[in-house]
């Protein structure tokens, strides 16, 4: 049991880094083309990356007759409307505002989880540690001039990006629940190709079609970020589908993805640098973690 912990750990830890350096690339792709067609094009490569892997694993023809419902669902949740929200809301709200929205998503599914997981309900310690990493992220995210800035905020941007989080838990909750049969590589890849597609194709209407050649950079964010989503989201659906692993506590480790952020910020932007505040946060979050993993222990 404690080698299962340890290794979902381990590999939850992974993902969030990996998603952690999505904030650079997709703020560098975006200098350069719109944002739905941009994410299309992102999750059909991502895709197409682990479609190989998928193959050697299982047949793909039979996974899909077997589990149309399941990659229905989550092409359109996850990857279709969740991504839509994701970049609609944040092209409205200030980055700091924004950055808490996404960053207390741990908070939602766990509330949502207490619902509609049967194995997986919401104590009051539990929630209070969740809280405590709520607080961590709002200071690692805080921003005076944004958050004078956040005042004029669009009440809309606000409800997408809290739609992100609603939808986000959902799609969690129903891929633990209902994709124990069908192979997460298959899930991750299909949905991810399906969903890139329906991507661009709404992108056409909405933002016409951008063809020419574009700078260097652009095409390496790209890479760089079809490559991460073909890997965090292919870890994160294998452990979502372990029996032992509850929803709303593998989905506290993405408390830490803001917290990798700004590190990367300071490591990679010369202008950033390191804040008290910012600090206080990343202490404040490490701190709910280490809460979180004494009361698991605790209640085995």
């Amino acid at each position: 049991m404690k080698n299962i912990f340890f290794k979902t750990t381990f590999l939850a830890i992974i993902a969030c880094l990996l998603w952690s350096t999505a904030f650079v690339g997709v703020k560098t792709g975006l200098s350069y083309t719109t944002p739905i067609q941009f994410a299309g094009i992102r999750f059909f490569l991502a895709g197409l990356m682990v479609l190989p892997f998928a193959g050697r694993s299982a047949n793909l023809w039979s996974e899909i007759r077997r589990n149309p419902r399941i990659i229905i669902t989550i092409t359109l949740l996850q990857t279709v409307l969740q991504n839509s929200l994701f970049y609609f809301g944040l092209s409205i709200v200030p980055a700091a505002l924004g950055a808490i929205i996404i960053g207390s998503q741990p908070l939602f599914i766990a509330l949502i989880a207490h619902f509609f997981a049967y194995n997986d309900k919401l104590t009051w310690k539990k929630l209070l540690i969740f809280l405590t990493g709520v607080i961590g992220i709002v200071f690692v995210s805080f921003e005076r001039d944004q958050f004078i800035a956040a005042g004029e905020a669009k009440i809309a941007g606000i409800l997408l990006l809290a739609g992100v989080n609603i939808i986000s838990s959902f799609a969690n909750i129903l891929v633990s629940r209902d994709g124990k049969h069908i192979q997460p590589l298959v899930l991750s890849s299909l949905t991810m190709i399906f969903g890139g597609v329906i991507l661009i194709l709404i992108s056409i209407p909405l933002e016409g079609l951008k063809f020419g050649i574009k700078p260097l950079e652009y095409y390496a964010s790209l890479i760089w970020l079809s490559f991460l989503s073909a890997v965090a989201i292919s870890i994160w659906f294998s452990l979502l589908k372990r029996p032992v692993v509850k929803v709303s506590d593998l989905n506290f480790w993405k408390f830490i993805i803001p917290v990798f952020g700004v590190i990367l910020s300071w490591l990679i932007l010369p202008d950033e640098k390191p804040g008290i505040v910012p600090l206080t946060g990343m202490f404040i979050v490490s701190f709910s973690l280490v809460l979180l993993n004494i009361y698991k222990a605790r209640k085995h």
